[in-house]
């Protein structure tokens, strides 16, 4: 008898363990990929959503803005100085499907996309011009890595760059020279 009850209560927690697997709960601000013996089916909206145990699988994909620190790097001006710069990339998901199955890993991939193209374009510019042009850079980088990032589904709202910082010896002679503009 103690047997049978044993078994009928193992039967009713494995049933209680498929039903909880079965529901997932997708907040509005994700989306679920749901993939069926690990193939693709179909991706799920914000709700209440049931999938198959053991079957199926979900994974959820957070559409909010999300923000990818680049991190500085130096960077070789038009006119040879060496010029540390930092910025920092906002984006957000358009397509979760292309943005997991198209790129192994996005952050790593969006952060020396960053990179190479902010040294392009700083790398274009000479000093003077790299310091006071802050708005045409970022929108530069911005388009640039917006159309990169189209085929991961992925829409790159904005780009910010943190800081431009010239050399200790490039500055103090920025500054002797504005000392002697302003005793003239």
């Amino acid at each position: 008898m103690t047997v049978v009850v044993i078994l009928i209560i193992a039967i009713a927690i494995v049933l209680l363990a498929a039903i909880a697997s079965a529901v997932k709960i997708v907040r509005p601000y994700q989306r679920g990929l749901v993939e069926r013996l690990g193939k693709y089916k179909d991706t799920k909206n914000p709700g209440l959503q049931l999938i198959v145990p053991f079957i199926e699988t979900m994974q959820l994909i957070d559409m909010r803005e999300q923000v990818v620190d680049v991190p500085p790097q130096e960077v070789i001006t038009a006119d040879n100085v060496v010029v540390s710069v930092d910025a920092v990339v906002y984006y957000e998901a358009t397509d979760p499907q292309r943005l997991v199955y198209n790129v192994a890993d996005f952050f790593t991939a969006i952060t020396k996309l960053a990179q190479t193209n902010l040294r392009n374009l700083i790398g274009d510019l000479e000093l003077d011009r790299a310091l006071t042009s802050r708005d045409t850079i970022n929108t530069q980088l911005r388009e640039v890595l917006d159309d990169a990032t189209d085929k991961w589904g992925v829409r790159v709202v904005r780009v910010e760059i943190q800081r431009i910082d010239p050399p200790p010896e490039v500055v103090s002679a920025m500054h002797a020279q504005m000392r002697a503009e302003r005793d003239r």
